[in-house]
């Protein structure tokens, strides 16, 4: 994993972890022990979910541009489907709240995503190689 991989995966899920931790809190407070758990559950998923997929198109920017940019729109279809598999598997559970659960993913996503953004946007990336050689000068 780069560098800048790095920082976008730590300026996206330190600001999520600690809306997860306030949404514990409120579930905690507004619905009691069972909206805990289902907030952290929440938090957690969101957490574990979106750091694959920055781990994965890590991995593919590192093979070519082409395998990112395939990588990006697969991880981010699977991440959709898997997390709607999940709210539908758990819709009918009664170990946690199932609406602090859904909130808490919704609110963790919209915070991991505008994170990400602001994260890629404020990451200096080169356009071109500075060390690649001039074709026809010699260099190779």
């Amino acid at each position: 994993m780069q560098a800048n991989d790095v920082r976008v995966l730590k300026s996206a899920a330190i600001p999520t972890f600690a809306v997860g931790v306030v949404a514990v809190a409120v579930s905690l407070l507004a619905v009691g022990g069972k909206g805990a758990l289902g907030a952290a559950i929440g938090t957690l998923l969101v957490g574990v979910f979106f750091s694959i997929s920055v781990v994965a198109v890590s991995y593919a920017a590192r093979v070519s541009p082409q395998m990112m940019a395939i990588a990006a729109m697969v991880s981010y279809l699977v991440k959709v489907v898997a997390i709607m598999v999940v709210l539908a598997s758990f819709r009918d559970t009664t170990a946690w709240n199932t609406q602090a659960f859904a909130w808490t993913v919704v609110v963790c996503t919209l915070v991991w995503t505008g994170f990400e953004v602001r994260a890629f946007m404020k990451t200096k990336l080169l356009y071109v190689d500075p060390e690649a050689g001039v074709p026809g000068k010699g260099d190779s």
